[in-house]
């Protein structure tokens, strides 16, 4: 991967809301995303969930065509400049890996499954970035399964929270049958205030000094009322405009009445749902009026992707502060990532390991302690725990799961069921990576700053790792008995590990 980006080189992101796709390409102009193509489907995969939260085949089916269609417009996008992440109604659907399988045949890139508040954090990137700096913001995004709402300062997130509220899951859930009536709009605004309760007194608390609106729910709303006479003179949306645009859409009967300037045909079905939202975060956080952003999701994921080639990843800033909440020991985490590095170095061109395998090697190295802040026994598996399922900055819930099971295997037994758990997740690459993790881990049981013999890794075929100790192996005891035992351990998860040195007896 190139350390940094020039001017005129191409970004691009693909947000799978659960409402719409949104495929953007940008070029990166001074340190800023220039968008220069976008397109946009409403595939409405939310709509898609049966009763039992899987997708429907229809509904992958809507998916798989728009991402083959967004793809013919990505042949000019290097693959390590394109991200794609999927949202709520990928994290609520049971069945959601067989749909990343098969859109894995389509796309040059994996899918990411984002968490509710790194859709939170995204989103404020986004907005922040598209924005003149006006103090605390409170930024609001009402999506097609979950709606985000963030308060931040600058370009920092203070606050991020995703409730399951969204236009198409509330547009299911409370005018399935097309009725537009108050009983209908009632019983959807408390809903979205039951939401918004948890939250309220926290974000009130914090404060703001503006109110920011992003996506299609709030742009087809605050457009309405521009349109209509109903915004105030710099055309922001206004709780009496707001309150007007409620109004209006009562007196329509069925969602197929409902016809405002302005408003796009594909947005008509779910209009209702998203006003009841709107109407909620009105009255519960007593707002007066908010402004509008043309910023959303994926501006903010091709930013945090260009902070990443800049050297600015908040995934590292993320490991930093979990090694600080959990007080895991820095010096150990150097010593385990620095052998950890010495190591992939020798094998990553043999094992196919690429740059961005071997800073997930390096974040688990770092973060291979942390459960020592639970319980001393079994801490492999309370760190393991905690990266699975905490809400980590920068990290999608694959990178979680990824981190986790590297961190799961890192010391004692392996079983040979659980390389196959293993491979399932992240195929060969991870189980190659769990087994350097474990050498690093190994070569550092003693804490100790002392030199350590020098250690070459080679391979000979991905079956065949040869582990070269230079010196005598008799000052080194126990790091003998440890390599003997790991010999053990590696053949568990059909890897021979051979040892060579002066006087090391296999």
């Amino acid at each position: 991967m190139s350390d940094f980006l020039i001017d005129e080189e191409l970004l691009a992101a693909i947000d799978m809301g659960s409402n719409s796709f949104h495929l953007a390409i940008a070029r990166v102009d001074h340190g800023e995303v220039k968008k220069v193509a976008s397109m946009s489907e409403k595939v409405q995969l939310a709509a898609g969930l049966d009763e039992n939260k899987n997708l429907t085949e229809a509904a992958q089916q809507r998916g798989l065509a728009c991402l083959a269609r967004f793809v013919g417009r990505l042949s000019s996008v290097q693959a390590n400049r394109l991200r794609i992440v999927a949202t709520n109604a990928l994290r609520q659907a049971k069945n959601g890996h067989e749909f990343i399988q098969r859109a894995a045949e389509i796309l040059p890139k994996p899918i990411e499954i984002i968490a509710g508040r790194e859709e939170a954090r995204l989103i404020y990137l986004g907005v922040s970035h598209t924005m003149v700096n006006s103090g605390r913001r409170l930024v609001i995004d009402i999506g097609g399964g979950s709606t985000e709402l963030i308060i931040g300062e600058e370009f920092e997130p203070i606050h991020t929270e995703s409730l399951q509220m969204g236009c198409v899951a509330f547009t299911s859930a409370y005018f399935s049958d097309g009725e537009i009536n108050q009983k209908n709009f009632d019983k959807a605004v408390v809903a979205a205030r039951k939401e918004l309760s948890g939250i309220a007194n926290t974000y009130k608390t914090a404060g703001w000094d503006t109110v920011v609106g992003s996506s299609g729910t709030i742009k087809a709303c605050r457009q309405i009322t521009v349109n209509m006479g109903w915004s105030d003179e710099k055309e922001n949306l206004t709780r009496e405009g707001l309150e007007k645009l409620k109004e209006k859409l009562l007196k329509f009967k069925h969602i197929s009445e409902v016809d405002f300037d302005g408003l796009k045909e594909d947005r008509r079905a779910v209009l209702p749902a998203g006003i009841a939202i709107l109407y909620a975060v009105f009255d519960v956080l007593e707002l007066t009026q908010l402004v509008y952003s043309d910023g959303a999701l994926r501006e903010g994921v091709m930013y945090d992707l260009l902070g990443r080639f800049q050297h600015e990843d908040i995934r590292d800033r993320s490991v930093q502060a979990l090694m600080g909440r959990y007080n895991a020991d820095p010096k150990q985490a150097e010593r385990v990532v620095k052998t950890a590095q010495h190591l992939l170095d020798g094998v990553s061109k043999s094992l196919n390991l690429n740059t961005e395998d071997g800073d997930l090697l390096r974040r688990a190295a770092y973060l291979h302690e942390i459960g020592l802040a639970i319980s001393h026994g079994g801490y492999h598996r309370h760190g393991a725990y905690l990266l699975q399922h905490s809400d980590i900055a920068g990290f999608s819930q694959i990178d979680q799961n990824h981190l986790s099971h590297l961190v799961a295997h890192h010391r004692r037994k392996l079983r040979s069921d659980s390389r196959v758990d293993v491979a399932k997740v992240g195929g060969s690459k991870l189980v190659h990576l769990s087994l350097l993790l474990r050498l690093a881990v190994l070569l550092n049981h003693s804490r100790s700053d002392e030199m350590l013999p020098a250690i070459e890794l080679s391979i000979g075929n991905e079956q065949q790792w040869q582990l070269s100790v230079s010196g005598d192996a008799k000052q080194w005891p126990l790091l003998v008995a440890d390599l003997h035992d790991e010999q053990v351990q590696f053949k568990h998860w059909d890897i021979e590990l051979n040892i060579q040195s002066e006087q090391f007896i296999d």
